[in-house]
């Protein structure tokens, strides 16, 4: 099972840099999307619902922000669309879609590096989020939550860490929360579970000159439940082109989705 997570940052921009046709080439099992920066009808155009998937939309209502959405070769069982905290359903930052006893979820986290109101929001998202993720793990459904989290955990995952403690993304009390969903609730980030080369990052700044110089921040992931430790078989963060200031995250899993 092939399950690509990207962060657009635009889908329709995304698109004219090739995305699309890059996509068609990487037989996906599911595609999770994140800041699609579009309403459902701005996206008619048979590009935006690739031949051979399933496509769900959840919308932002405020125009050009957010969105998520999520791409499937098999038609989920229950596709939900919503966290079910209603701040955050208007950004439109999580879409779930059920396959018999697993649930892949497109998550797109607020960044809080705008203004202090948008941490203390990014904050609050966190919070729901870990209940939620509780709830999942009590389920004993198989979850595998992708997206953009806006959380780089440890010095490995950027690579001006010493630069960057004090900004948002990077803050001692947003690893610290990562910190316990890994290591004290047993979620697994699906990346680490295999040896990784240094310096492997998937997002990277406008600013300056970071993506040529690999000067970025690894905040995109695969957060698997408990259940799933184990599965995965391979890793890839896709850096031939650049359809966006993140990269696609690649994961294969020894897992079959239900038929």
């Amino acid at each position: 099972m092939r399950i690509i997570t990207a962060n657009v940052n635009g889908i329709r921009a995304a698109g004219r840099k090739g995305f699309f046709d890059w996509l068609t080439t990487q037989q996906a099992d599911v595609v999770c999307i994140q800041e699609t920066k579009a309403q459902r009808h701005q996206l008619e155009d048979d590009i935006y619902c690739p031949e051979g998937y399933h496509c769900y939309y959840h919308d932002a209502q405020k125009k050009g922000y957010s969105g998520v959405a999520l791409y499937c070769k098999q038609k989920p069982d229950v596709v939900i669309e919503g966290m079910g905290d209603q701040e955050f359903d208007d950004e439109g930052r999580y879409i779930e879609a059920k396959f018999g006893n697993l649930s892949v979820i497109s998550l797109y986290m607020p960044s809080g590096s705008s203004k202090q109101e948008r941490q203390q929001a990014k904050y609050r998202c966190m919070d729901y989020m870990m209940v939620k993720l509780d709830q999942m793990k009590a389920s004993g459904r198989d979850y595998i939550v992708c997206g953009d989290w806006n959380i780089a955990h440890k010095n490995q995952d950027i690579r001006n860490w010493k630069g960057n403690q004090k900004n948002s993304g990077f803050l001692p009390e947003e690893r610290a929360w990562l910190d316990v969903l890994f290591d004290q609730k047993g979620f697994v980030d699906a990346f680490r579970e295999l040896p990784q080369q240094e310096h492997e990052y998937t997002w990277w700044s406008n600013r300056g000159q970071a993506w040529i110089n690999n000067v970025g921040w690894r905040i995109d992931y695969h957060v698997l439940s408990p259940s799933l430790k184990g599965k995965v078989k391979a890793t890839k963060i896709y850096k031939d082109e650049r359809f966006s200031d993140h990269a696609p995250l690649i994961i294969d899993y020894d897992y079959s989705i239900a038929q």
